[in-house]
């Protein structure tokens, strides 16, 4: 676990594709709890640790996570996080040319419970949502290119289906159309930086999160 921001009432991870933000089925010990223990031992803490869940992260994307230390920011955060007032912004690294050097994909989106996946359409469907994104070409090898996604919306598995729709499946993402998967079990989608309003302090805070320990990662963005 890779702490890279904390102050009196938020604390921000770098996450890996190996850690999962809450926990689930699989049982391993999620975000949440390690850094309770990591505050608790940092600050010789006799009681409980808070700590609230902000957002999520899919367990094979990296990056910036944010979670609450207070009561008092959680709920401020939520209602940021709902109303689109945090600025997420992804890297991801695809082996196929997208269309253009950069573009909006607009598109309709319908999930699906049972395979955890999600469709996308050009118009609007049954129980679609609506999904915005804007990518642009930062970066590319020989045989890979690095695009830098704003994310407009947020629904499920946003970016991993309209790049695979666009025909830029990411790298390491079987389940939408890449042709094999990563060593460490990850799909090359990094959640690179997050900006907003602090909700106590009201300071304009950006929180940029190290890209993950990785030939490819390492190479490519370094020509940037």
């Amino acid at each position: 676990m890779e702490v890279i921001y904390e102050d009196n009432h938020i604390i921000a991870v770098n996450k890996t594709c190996r850690e999962i933000v809450q926990g689930d089925k699989t049982g391993d010990t999620p975000l949440s709890e390690m850094l309770k223990a990591w505050l608790k031992e940092k600050y010789c803490k006799p009681g409980n640790v808070y700590i609230g869940v902000t957002h999520r992260l899919d367990r094979p994307v990296s990056g910036v996570v944010l979670f609450a230390k207070t009561s008092k920011a959680l709920p401020r955060l939520n209602e940021m996080f709902r109303l689109g007032e945090v600025k997420k912004t992804y890297w991801a690294i695809v082996k196929n040319c997208p269309p253009a050097e950069e573009g909006e994909l607009v598109d309709w989106l319908v999930r699906n419970e049972k395979q955890n996946k999600s469709y996308a359409y050009d118009t609007e469907r049954p129980d679609s949502k609506k999904a915005i994104l804007h990518y642009k070409v930062i970066a590319r090898s020989d045989n890979y290119f690095l695009l830098e996604i704003d994310l407009k919306t947020g629904r499920h598995h946003q970016i991993r289906c309209q790049l695979a729709k666009m025909g830029c499946p990411i790298k390491g993402d079987l389940k939408y159309g890449a042709d094999r998967s990563n060593k460490d079990g990850g799909i090359s989608l990094h959640s690179r930086s997050a900006e907003f309003i602090h909700p106590v302090s009201k300071q304009n805070i950006q929180i940029i999160a190290p890209v993950p320990d990785d030939n490819l990662w390492k190479s490519i963005s370094e020509r940037l």
